[in-house]
């Protein structure tokens, strides 16, 4: 069944008869006629009475409302393809880790879709390694996460470098300093994110080099809501610059010496890949924003 019968038949329908169809279509009359008469001998089933008027036969009416969605459909998928030729449609599958997914990602992504309104986005929030064996098993398309454990199959090139800040309470006794050393935390209760985090194995080497063991340990594995606990009182957080970037009310973000640990966040893809244009775009687009920012942390330094 030929998609440009179909078309036919519900424009001989929309007008009225066969004359004005062909005009609308440039098509001659006898093209027309025998359009119709293939998709009727095709289905097995008169469409439509001539006459004085043109009327639909029941298998007519029929056929002509499932015909609209029909061609609505394959009007779509034209166009889809069509996009997907200059690389302004599809699905980009895209794996992000925290605190990028919940406070710069959106931003990135709100730029893009303005950019490409007709292009698709899912995208799945897990941690470096999570992200890492999705990529393998194909399920994304790419990774901005920190560096995961190394893979053969997976390649990961570094975007920017985020350092280590000290989050506290407002009520705190550090509170009312600008800058603190990792000596100041002696017997200080500290927020960590799970045990097998490569930020947090860096950043508890770095206190027990300093003060051995004279800490108390909070663990949890959202470095997201490490910023709700230190508003409760229950502790102080070491983590990225990113993530305490938009402290909540009753805390406060403080510089600390000590910590020497500069986790990276970065594109991890697949070995040999060859993204769309789509997706390409997209990549553009994150590493122009990831350089915008690491110009502006060199600007804000050269001027302290």
């Amino acid at each position: 069944m030929e998609i440009r019968a179909i078309r036919t038949f519900a424009t001989i329908v929309k007008h009225g008869n066969f004359l004005k169809a062909a005009e609308a279509l440039n098509y001659s009359q006898p093209t027309i006629t025998l359009h119709i008469k293939h998709l009727e001998e095709e289905i097995g089933e008169k469409l439509l009475e001539r006459g004085k008027t043109l009327k639909l036969t029941e298998s007519g009416r029929v056929f002509y409302e499932r015909a609209k969605t029909l061609l609505h459909e394959y009007e779509k998928l034209t166009k889809t393809l069509q996009d997907l030729e200059v690389g302004i449609a599809g699905l980009i599958r895209i794996g992000i880790s925290e605190p990028t997914a919940s406070l710069e990602f959106p931003a990135m992504i709100a730029d893009f879709k303005d950019k490409y309104p007709h292009v698709e986005l899912s995208i799945q929030v897990a941690d470096a390694n999570t992200l890492s064996s999705l990529l393998y098993h194909d399920e994304i398309d790419f990774a901005i996460c920190g560096a995961p454990e190394v893979s053969m199959k997976n390649i990961f090139r570094t975007l920017y470098q985020d350092d280590i800040v000290l989050l506290v309470p407002s009520s705190h006794r550090l509170a009312e300093r600008n800058m603190v050393d990792v000596t100041d935390l002696q017997d200080e209760t500290i927020l960590f994110t799970p045990y097998n985090c490569p930020i947090r194995i860096q950043i508890e080497q770095n206190i027990v080099e300093a003060i051995g063991t004279k800490y108390k340990k909070l663990e949890i594995t959202s470095s997201m809501s490490h910023k709700h606990y230190v508003q409760a009182g229950l502790g102080v957080s070491l983590f990225t610059r990113t993530a305490h970037s938009f402290s909540l009310p009753g805390t406060k973000m403080i510089e600390i010496n000590g910590i020497n640990v500069s986790p990276p966040v970065g594109l991890l893809r697949r070995t040999n890949d060859t993204p769309g244009r789509a997706t390409l775009k997209l990549i553009d687009l994150i590493e122009d924003a990831f350089q915008k920012k690491s110009s502006n942390v060199i600007a804000t330094a050269d001027t302290k």
